[in-house]
């Protein structure tokens, strides 16, 4: 389930509480107070069998006793209880639970879920501490303080930091639109939540505190989805082993790897940060400099401390401070006096008066090179803080449809307490201290990355990289089908040469060192021997490697000390035998590694790094979720210290990116192709100018990993759905919609007739901003899907020629359509086409109904509508000149 029925949760006409009471320090008497006594306008319920009143109210016995059904109940008895209440509540049509109860067995909860399933009922929790909704005036929870109304929602797994945000909120004067308490979340867990606020209009950032996350692909949909209309902060616990062994023991949930959880966070366009104090500077900047687009900044300050200081910190934070070009110092020469600081930071001395400051200001302001502007301010003698903001309040003003340029910083505490409230007033971004506004501007860019990650949909398979599946598949039956888990050496290389990956030349030898000489007369010197061994994976860990043997003397030399070694440190080992392969120097090479595996959350994910044997020792890696396309790919390898070697320094050449980046893109693909494969590791991967070579692999097999394409934690593009067809004499190709064709949309937007778009959108508008445009090319397929029809124009490149589009609801009960078709082939059956294809595809993913809103007046819609089987319903306001039609799909 999803977001069916949390509007009972979260705007309940009449709540009961089961188990109010008046004992002191009692769930139920917190519970009954905070509702009671606070501004909630709905009814109230108490039930619990010891009280006949509490107060002025009376208390009955039994919920069936109700006058009425309540729209939402908070449980607050003990555990053996709670099955057979939410039973009675379901059954008398109650739609949403608290369920405060703490120290619920499996069965119970189980026993609790299954009551409530059959009758929708959602709950909240158990052990959990309730929610607040400040606009509702509804404080269903024992917090020991209320919420204030504003426009963050915070919600987090742990009720104890719930309660201890809500203080420190308070003290600071920060709002809430939602504040809730997801406890153990049996049912309502993280997805529903960011569906829910996602569309929320009170709702202007979503704060999330998050210990675990077991549905993966429901979390990382509806994140996703978030994630497009406003910022998703999330504060993660479990960074180091020992917080990961505290959330998994706190949660009774594996928590996954940390670089994992970075990795989808990233992925779904969300902001993640360390810290509460963080995550509400976070959601300043984001609320306040959201749309600012720079990647540097100017530091504009009448004190030279503070703006060491504000540099130094952006140094630690690499966030780069603009160059100052020759016409902008020129500009401040002719206003500054002539001891300013002549570069980034720009000191324009304490005894600045008013005019310098504005002067200064407009200058940066007029060349948009500077980037964005952090204003630093010491109080001094000379000037009131305060006369300051007000001349500079107006030049913060950005007109409608321009970003912000500017951020504040007024040191001190009463002396600038007046300046810091018009700034604020004026919607600036203010901060306390030099280092929070560079770290706050560093999580705005680190923010725009992941944006811009979130907006990437790259198919599962890519058609010019496709493996040789086949031959992959037989070897890797033949290996499962013998009992083997663990691939040779040279079997992994034989996949990875499916692949497309580049292989070092490598023979097997028999089990003799006379043996391995012969392959390496064959290879020709100098080889690598390696000792071949089912049981050994790590082959350098016992001394199974030997690098650059010169002839063949050494070569019997090194493989008879080998078997030694080999029977030494591993003396239950079976060995096979050596193999051999040129020893392989490469100019300017690095060592890397890639690799896969399964993650426990999230599924298989693909990991990059620095290689060779010390690959664990120097930790310098980064992880993602596929499917990879060249820009993830570019990503990932960005996320690493390595990226800086591979970009060549001094006298050594940038490696030849484009081979290390179809490496990554054939080993998503492999993972996407062969479900079988549960982990993956090329080390090294050697890498230089001339290309990319693979020196050693291994692949570990399971015939019942969670892996393939289909437990991708990111649904991919799904390619399978495109065809070709005749249609009117030409080749017209039907296929989901990508990010990539946001140029073809546009042209076919423009050139649609008004009134075409008024029946489709129900207003004249042919053009509309980027990010609008972003958000039609750019889909979550999990939840939504839009088909084109493309065809070759005139000019032979493609064109569309129209769209149809469909949103399901995150129940995927029903799914909300609509289709337009070019204004010149309008009659022609485009728009039939375009139509069946989604409703084909709307049966094969469970939908059930399939609706919309149509105009009076669009008769051809109307007509299309009824030769396809729809109905006619009543939704809206009689006369308001629209239709509700529906198809069920069942």
């Amino acid at each position: 389930m999803s977001i069916r029925n949390l509007d009972s949760l979260f705007e309940p006409t009449s709540i009961a509480v089961i188990g109010a009471s008046l004992r002191l320090g009692s769930v139920g008497a917190t519970v009954w107070h905070n509702l009671s006594a606070g501004n909630y306008q709905g009814t109230l319920y108490a039930v619990n069998p010891k009280y006949h009143v509490l107060g002025a109210h009376p208390v009955l016995a039994r919920a069936s006793d109700l006058p009425s059904v309540p729209a939402l109940a908070v449980i607050c008895t003990p555990p053996a209880t709670v099955p057979a209440l939410i039973k009675e509540l379901a059954e008398l049509g109650t739609r949403a639970a608290v369920v405060m109860t703490a120290g619920m067995d499996q069965r119970q909860k189980l026993a609790m879920l299954k009551a409530a399933q059959g009758h929708l009922l959602r709950i909240l929790g158990p052990n959990c501490m309730g929610l607040l909704a400040p606009h509702k005036g509804l404080n269903a929870s024992f917090a020991h303080i209320d919420a204030r109304p504003g426009e963050l929602a915070f919600v987090s797994q742990s009720g104890a930091l719930v309660t201890a945000m809500l203080d420190w909120a308070q003290g600071r004067g920060i709002g809430f639109s939602h504040f809730v308490s997801l406890g153990e979340h049996a049912d309502v867990d993280f997805g529903d939540m960011l569906d829910y606020l996602a569309s929320d209009a009170k709702t202007r950032a979503i704060l999330l505190y998050a210990e675990s996350i077991e549905s993966a692909a429901k979390f990382m949909s509806a994140a996703r989805a978030a994630a497009r209309n406003k910022p998703v902060i999330v504060v993660k616990a479990g960074r180091s082993p020992q917080g990961q062994r505290a959330a998994t023991s706190h949660c009774g949930a594996m928590a996954g790897s940390d670089m994992v959880f970075d990795a989808a966070f990233a992925r779904a366009g969300m902001l993640r940060v360390d810290t509460l104090q963080e995550l509400f500077l976070a959601a300043q900047m984001l609320s306040r400099f959201r749309n600012n687009s720079s990647d540097a900044i100017t530091i504009l300050t009448n004190g030279g401390g503070a703006g060491v200081m504000a540099a130094d910190a952006a140094a630690r934070a690499d966030v780069k401070l603009s160059e100052l070009s020759a016409a902008t110092r020129q500009a401040l020469d002719a206003v500054l006096p002539p001891n300013w600081s002549h570069g980034n930071p720009i000191d324009i001395i304490g005894d600045a008066p008013v005019l310098r400051y504005e002067q200064a200001l407009k200058i940066l302001h007029a060349d948009p090179t500077t980037g964005a502007v952090l204003f630093i301010h010491a109080p001094t003698a000379i000037v009131p803080s305060a006369d300051i903001a007000r001349a500079l309040v107006p030049l913060a003003q950005h007109p409608q449809g321009t970003a912000p340029r500017l951020m504040s910083c007024w040191l001190g505490d009463q002396a600038v307490a007046q300046a810091r409230q018009l700034f604020q007033d004026a919607g600036v971004a203010n901060f306390d201290t030099p280092e929070q506004a560079v770290s706050a501007f560093s999580m705005l860019v680190r923010y725009r990355h992941n944006q811009a990650e979130l907006t990437e949909a790259p198919p599962a398979l890519l058609a010019d990289r496709r493996p040789d599946t086949a031959s992959i598949r037989a070897l890797v039956q033949t290996a499962l089908a013998s009992g083997r888990e663990q691939l040779t050496e040279l079997e992994a290389k034989a996949v990875l040469s499916a692949c497309h990956i580049p292989v070092v030349p490598t023979l097997r030898a028999a089990a003799t060192p006379e043996a391995a000489a012969v392959a390496a007369q064959r290879i020709g010197f100098p080889v690598v021997l390696k000792i071949l061994s089912d049981d050994i994976s790590h082959k350098s860990d016992v001394g199974g490697v030997v690098l650059d043997l010169p002839n063949e003397v050494e070569l019997r030399e090194a493989a008879q000390a080998m078997l030694e070694r080999v029977r030494r440190e591993q003396p239950k080992a079976q060995v096979q035998g050596f193999t051999v392969q040129a020893m392989v120097r490469k100019a300017h090479a690095q060592e890397l590694i890639v690799g896969s595996t399964i993650d426990s959350v999230f599924g298989p994910v693909i990991l990059f790094g620095q290689g060779g044997t010390a690959v664990e020792i120097l930790a310098d890696r980064a992880v993602a979720l596929p499917p990879l396309n060249l820009p993830l790919a570019r990503a990932l390898v960005s996320r690493t210290r390595v990226a800086r070697l591979l970009a060549g320094w001094r006298d050594s050449p940038a490696v030849d990116q484009a081979a290390l980046h179809g490496v990554l893109l054939a080993v998503s693909q492999l993972l996407a192709e062969i479900p079988e494969i549960a982990e993956l590791d090329i080390n090294p991967l050697l890498v230089n100018f001339e290309g990319a070579m693979a020196l050693d692999a291994r692949i570990r097999l399971s015939a019942s990993a969670p892996a393939g394409a289909s437990h991708f934690a990111i649904r991919p593009y799904p390619a399978q759905l495109e065809e070709t067809l005749q249609w009117q004499g030409r080749n017209l190709t039907l296929r989901p919609i990508r990010p990539e064709d946001e140029a073809l949309h546009m042209a076919f937007l423009q050139q649609l007739d008004p009134e075409d778009v008024r029946m489709r959108v129900f207003y004249s508008k042919r053009t509309m901003e980027r990010s609008e445009l972003a958000r039609l090319v750019q889909i979550d397929y999990a939840r939504e899907m839009a088909f084109v029809a493309l065809a070759d124009g005139p000019d032979g490149q493609p064109q569309t020629l129209g769209v149809v589009r469909a949103i399901t609801d995150p129940d995927n009960v029903e799914a909300e359509f609509g289709v337009i078709v070019n204004s010149g082939l309008k009659g022609g059956g485009l728009g039939l086409l375009l139509m069946n294809k989604m409703i084909a595809y709307l049966r094969t993913q469970g939908t059930q109904r399939l609706v919309a809103t149509v105009l009076d007046c669009n008769e051809r819609m109307l007509k299309l509508a009824r030769e396809l089987g729809f109905e006619e319903e009543t939704r809206g306001q009689p006369g308001d000149g629209t239709r509700d039609i529906f198809l069920s799909l069942t």
